[in-house]
């Protein structure tokens, strides 16, 4: 059996999966929400507008965590892996379905010949939306509440995920996807001096914030019968520090979405919604499923090597492109171009000589790591040596990232190039 670093560190990538995907798919899906529920009308059709093409640049990035924790926890853990996806295969295939339409009929919306067909797409994509958070949250509350038992098949096929607990974190998680889009589409109409769609996901946001309040509370009423152990490390053992952090994160959401401060907002928001996802796993943790813990749950050592040493050095580059990406979106970089700009040469200074110090860290970090993970016995070269590959991942990170962003241009030189090419 491996240590138990070793064998809880895949899980610990997993989570953070879980959250990554939670934030930022589950504003992707929140979107679709509101182009169900946008009404009808002209300013209708600007909301479901803003919303697809606020999605545009991010929308298969944001899936590509769900294929990491699948992937990963695939790997790490298999029995539990197939315990959960066999038992849960209904759930699971409606999940995959939602994802499937709601990237078809995206994609089939700019190739629409007249609005019949675009209400339709829009359609089958809204109710795709809504669907897939749902399943999603099913698979969630059937885990926490212990309704998959070891083994393939070995729960029931309907009964095992439409508890009250299932159903419940299902639509908290339609709501709460909602309300990650509602801030994160307001927060992009103020960026772009859409005055009416920001007041329309201002409103949106604060209600469906408070609604999504009401059900994380309901659930802890229904948890109490359900799950009565995650119940107590929630409001009273390890987990209640996370539950408080997601509260006051709500709150403060709340605050600054009413005070129209939707940047800060966004982080605030995620930080809410992350901290369920990490009181869920301080309560639940060490048990993965009845009778089944973490480490017994573990791949093989070797496995489990391969598995970090994978994910951190993919993280190296994943984490920069997708920084990079985000980055532009935020900045408005990947919006339709109101005037074209001459780039800014690259200048050497203090900032390039930082990025090669910190390029030579993520060498020698990365040379450290590969060898305490792949050479030594040890438990404590194994913790030194995931240490130096996050070291390597954190450095790589800052190193790369600033020397592919685009250079802002000053208001002197954007004014001239615009009167050039006017």
């Amino acid at each position: 059996m491996s240590s138990p670093l070793l064998s809880a560190l895949p899980m610990v990538f997993v989570l953070t999966g879980v959250v990554l995907y939670a934030v930022l798919a589950g504003a992707d899906l929140g979107a679709g929400f509101w182009q169900l529920f946008s009404g009808r009308g002209e300013r209708a059709e600007r909301i479901r507008e803003h919303a697809h093409h606020s999605m545009a640049p991010v929308w298969e990035a944001n899936h590509v965590w769900l294929i990491f924790v699948l992937t990963v926890f695939w790997t790490a853990y298999p029995a539990a892996f197939g315990s959960i996806v066999s038992t849960l295969s209904v759930p699971f295939f409606i999940a995959g379905i939602g994802i499937v339409f709601r990237g078809i009929t995206y994609a089939l919306r700019a190739g629409a010949a007249n609005p019949r067909e675009s209400q339709a797409i829009d359609t089958v994509f809204s109710i795709s939306s809504v669907i897939t958070p749902f399943a999603l949250g099913t698979i969630v509350g059937a885990i926490v509440t212990e309704q998959v038992p070891l083994g393939n098949a070995a729960g029931g096929e309907l009964s095992s995920w439409l508890g009250a607990t299932s159903v419940l974190v299902g639509v908290l998680a339609i709501a709460t996807s909602a309300y990650l889009a509602a801030v994160y589409l307001a927060a992009d109409a103020a960026r772009l001096g859409e005055a009416d769609l920001e007041r329309a996901f201002r409103v949106r946001a604060l209600w469906m914030g408070a609604l999504a309040g009401a059900l994380a509370l309901a659930g802890l009423i229904v948890l109490r019968s359900d799950a009565h152990h995650l119940y107590h490390q929630l409001v009273s053992g390890e987990a209640l520090p996370a539950l408080i952090v997601s509260a006051l994160a709500g709150l403060a959401t709340l605050a600054l979405v009413y005070t129209r401060r939707f940047e800060v907002a966004r982080f605030s928001a995620a930080l809410a919604v992350a901290a369920v996802v990490a009181g869920w796993a301080i309560g639940q943790w060490p048990t993965l499923l009845p009778h089944l813990t973490v480490r017994e749950a573990a791949a093989p050592h070797d496995t489990l090597v391969a598995v970090v040493v994978a994910v951190l050095g993919g993280g190296a580059i994943v984490f920069p492109s997708l920084g990079l990406l985000f980055g532009l979106a935020l900045k408005g970089h990947l919006d339709e171009p109101k005037a074209v700009v001459a780039p800014t040469p690259v200048r050497a200074d203090a900032g390039g000589r930082r990025q090669a110090l910190l390029g030579r860290l993520a060498v020698a970090c990365l040379i450290v790591g590969f060898g305490l993970l792949n050479v030594a016995d040890a438990r404590w070269a194994h913790a030194v040596g995931v240490a130096a590959w996050l070291g390597f991942v954190v450095s790589a990170f800052f190193a790369l990232v600033p020397a592919l962003l685009p250079s802002e241009p000053d208001a002197t030189e954007g004014s001239q190039e615009h009167m050039l090419g006017q």
